[in-house]
């Protein structure tokens, strides 16, 4: 007798985050690389912005893309 284990893995997901600054924006975004390291989430790209305010002030914004690791697999017997 086998038991059957269907488990369903994110195969992508989008984060967005924003900071007041770049070192802030790269904390936050390399917490959440480690959290998503537990759904076997890796980053497959990066898109990052600045925003200069009318008061001079510097806004920094980025979308991280993941992607499931190739090596994870969807289901498995035991």
């Amino acid at each position: 007798m086998s038991l059957q284990l269907n488990l369903d893995f994110y195969e992508d997901k989008i984060e967005f985050f924003e900071a007041e600054s770049i070192k802030k924006l790269e904390e936050k975004i390399q917490t959440q690389i480690e959290n998503n390291k537990a759904l076997l989430l890796a980053v497959h790209s990066v898109s990052h912005q600045m925003y200069v305010g009318e008061d001079g002030r510097r806004f920094y914004s980025a979308v991280v893309h993941f992607k499931l690791k190739q090596s994870a697999g969807s289901s498995f017997s035991v």
